[in-house]
């Protein structure tokens, strides 16, 4: 299972390349977290969400 993180800075920048790029790699468009915020630090629901879902694989799997 692959996933997949992608952030912009803010609202009014395009996630559009970072996801085209994702989905070329063949990660499903659902297994894809987006944060539209600063990278100041890592309080992001789409990181959070991502590293959460992380965790759990890599604890089913290894």
């Amino acid at each position: 299972m692959k996933l997949g993180y992608v952030r912009v800075s803010s609202k009014d920048q395009n996630q559009e390349r970072q996801m085209k790029k994702m989905l070329d790699l063949g990660i499903e468009e659902r297994m894809i977290f987006v944060d539209k915020q600063s990278g100041k630090d890592f309080e992001r629901p789409g990181y959070q969400a991502f590293r959460e879902l992380g965790c759990a694989i890599r604890a089913l799997f290894f």
